[in-house]
This record gives C-alpha cells, sequence and structure tokens, in this order.
C-alpha cells in the first residue's frame, strides 16, 4: 500500500478508514457469534459421579456392569460375563437383576446387526436402567 499526497507536499497523508471498521466489525461480529451459540462445556452432567459419603468400597463398587454384543458362529449373541444369551427376553431377565443405580454399558463388536445391537439397548431399559451407554468395540 503506498500513500500519497495529492498535490502539495505539506498536507498529511490521508488513509481510508472504511475498509478498517468493516474490518473490525466483523471480527467483532464474529467472536460475538461463536462464543454465543455452544453449550459451555462445564454446564454438561457427567453420568459418572462420586460418592464421597462412605468411607469403604465393596468390590462391585469397581466393576462395570457390560453387555458385550459380539458375533459367534452361531450367529450374534449377548454376553453378559461369562453368561451368553441368545435372544433379548432372556438378557432382560438376568439384567433385572443387577444394581441399577451403577448404570449399564452395552459394547458392540463389529459384526452383529444394528438391529441386534439397539435390542440390546433396549433390554436395558426394560430391566429397570436409567443410564444405559452405548460404547463401540476399538
Amino acid at each position: 500500500m503506498r500513500i500519497r499526497a495529492k498535490g502539495n507536499r505539506d498536507t498529511k497523508p490521508a488513509l481510508n478508514m472504511a475498509s478498517m471498521i468493516d474490518a473490525t466489525f466483523l471480527l467483532l461480529s464474529y467472536f460475538l457469534f461463536t462464543t454465543a451459540v455452544g453449550r459451555n462445556e462445564n454446564r454438561l452432567s457427567p453420568n459418572i459421579t462420586a460418592d464421597k459419603t462412605s468411607a469403604g468400597a465393596k468390590a462391585s463398587d469397581f466393576q462395570p456392569q457390560v453387555v458385550e454384543v459380539v458375533s459367534t458362529a452361531d450367529g450374534a449373541a449377548y454376553r453378559l460375563g461369562e453368561r451368553v444369551f441368545r435372544d433379548r427376553d432372556s438378557l432382560t431377565k438376568a439384567l433385572e437383576s443387577l444394581e441399577k443405580s451403577a448404570g449399564l454399558f452395552i459394547r458392540v463388536s463389529p459384526g452383529p446387526t444394528v438391529g441386534f445391537a439397539t435390542a440390546a439397548v433396549q433390554a436395558g431399559r426394560d430391566a429397570g436402567f436409567e443410564q444405559v451407554t452405548y460404547v463401540p468395540a476399538r
């Protein structure tokens, strides 16, 4: 950008401030819109909470309740610990005996259909779990 005085050398050079004001307004509006639109992460509620009222912990406090949806030679199956279930109703009956406050994780390995995986999530809901978390296997 070359700044030149027109005519007489005694006059001061003039800058066009319109483009500077436009750029400043665009930056200001960009920062205002991007900070106000997104939900702050500190307002999100976590699924895991610490119980600080009890001094002792049981072994079951550290064991997650995980239902694995896997492919076997006989087709897709639900695995809860060492037990294997072939249908949703038998899985729901087994889940009803578990502790509900800890939540339930559904880990789906590659292979089973989406319908079979969603049936596992529904079985957890039918068994009374409020927190059912879907976790894809790596």
